[in-house]
């Protein structure tokens, strides 16, 4: 790369990063993109791991194999430790990177709102690491529950409670579900259905709180008729590697609570000494530069915007949108253009419930069942990189559909059992 070049350094290989790495592949000049991890994960299909539907590998992509046709950018695998604004350097875990221009794609994570214990002992579901374990956990319960004799400790080993009733609550608390019903029932003939609990705790008074009444409402009916014991207008209290506590003062014995509830803002913008909003999210003004830093711009959920009086959400089309978008931004700002104002563009949202079922609402058009599901399959499949993962995920989705059969019922130990060192 030309060291006289302007250089822009990207933070993160996520939705938000990726898509600006791609539409600077034409900018006079040198992108590095920084990620701890050298793929990129297709994040709304990250249940469908945890539930035993896909294996981690279908819906993640070599970075350096999406990047590898743009000349101009390179990819960096190193751990962002620090960000120093008014030297414009970025330190890494090995050594400092000089930027001209930077953006901020660190993402999100996991919000436990203060509750006792969450943090400790809840299962989160952001990352593919814990998408991994908590598939581990799943069928560890189940290998353990077959041999316990104990009917208390059976029944705790197979209660599973998913606190959180948006759209990660509502699709992994259906995809559990069928998982159970089906092929965990045809292994586990020893277990009777009526021995296992899943729950969906949400502390509103409706399901998908984000999507119109009616789809909440088809939501609710949907996964109660599927078996899943829904608890509206319910708070968790606490939790502990052995129950769930109620702020009614009534507990639940499980060895299993699933933290779908909330995120918010890394903790890495605060300790840069960069500007804070709510939820612990970096502000910036309405071109997404970072408020008092013209070359510093925060995108997709670690960035807070504002529209119509009320905050960007959180969803992987706002980072895909904003990545683009400051990548025009910048290459104005090399031309010595005017910088222009972020416009976020909805185009709706959706939620699988199960085989055959899903909401969705389209240019302020609900729909729910079938077709839902057809327009969900449709649109992540599309979205997923890479020819072969899109083929593979169709497979393993009609097996599924055809024989009710879950192709990654394996327990993978998450450790290394080595003494080899690189070094």
């Amino acid at each position: 790369m030309n060291q006289a070049r302007p250089r822009i350094v990207i933070v993160g290989a996520g939705f938000g990063g990726l898509w600006a790495a791609q539409h600077l592949a034409d900018a006079e000049a040198d992108v590095f993109l920084i990620d701890r991890n050298n793929y990129h994960s297709f994040l709304p299909l990250l249940y469908q791991v945890a539930a035993a539907e896909i294996e981690p590998g279908q819906i993640a992509y070599p970075v350096r194999a999406i990047l590898r046709k743009l000349r101009n950018v390179e990819f960096v695998m190193a751990e962002v430790t620090g960000v120093d604004v008014q030297r414009q350097i970025v330190t890494l875990s090995d050594g400092e990177l000089a930027y001209d221009y930077l953006i901020l794609a660190l993402g999100s994570r996991t919000h436990y709102f203060g509750v006792a214990g969450a943090a400790e002992y809840a299962f989160p579901l952001k990352t593919m690491a814990h998408a991994i374990i908590l598939r581990n956990h799943i069928l560890r319960c189940f290998e353990l529950a077959i041999h316990e004799q104990d009917a208390e400790k059976r029944r705790q080993l197979l209660t599973f409670a998913i606190v959180g009733g948006g759209p990660t609550g509502v699709e992994y608390a259906g995809a559990l579900s069928e998982l159970i019903k089906r092929p965990l029932a045809r292994d586990y003939p020893g277990i009777e259905l009526d021995e296992v609990s899943v729950l969906l705790i949400e502390g509103t008074d409706r399901l998908l709180g984000a999507l119109p009444d009616k789809l909440g409402d088809y939501t609710l009916e949907r996964l109660q008729k599927m078996g899943v014991e829904v608890l509206l207008n319910t708070f968790v209290s606490g939790v502990s590697a052995e129950t769930v506590q109620f702020s009614d003062g009534t507990t639940l014995a499980t060895n299993t609570v699933v933290w779908t509830a909330g995120v918010q803002g890394e903790t890495f913008a605060e300790k840069w000494e960069l500007p804070m909003g709510p939820g612990g999210r970096v502000l910036v003004q309405s071109t997404c530069q970072v408020d008092g830093l013209e070359r510093v711009y925060a995108i997709g959920d670690m960035m807070y915007l504002e529209q119509d009086d009320e905050p960007l959400p959180m969803l992987a089309p706002v980072a895909t949108q904003q990545g683009t978008f400051v990548a025009q931004n910048i290459m104005r700002q090399l031309r010595g253009e005017a910088v222009m104002s972020f416009r976020y563009k909805d185009r709706g949202a959706m939620a699988t419930i199960g085989r055959n079922a899903a909401v969705a609402n389209i240019s302020s058009r609900a729909f729910t069942g079938y077709f839902a599901w057809l327009v969900w399959l449709a649109i992540h499949l599309m979205n997923l990189i890479g020819f072969r993962n899109r083929l593979i995920v169709l497979i393993n989705w009609a097996w599924n559909y055809l024989f009710y059969e879950r192709v990654a019922r394996f327990i993978f130990d998450a450790t290394i059992d080595s003494d080899k060192t690189l070094g």
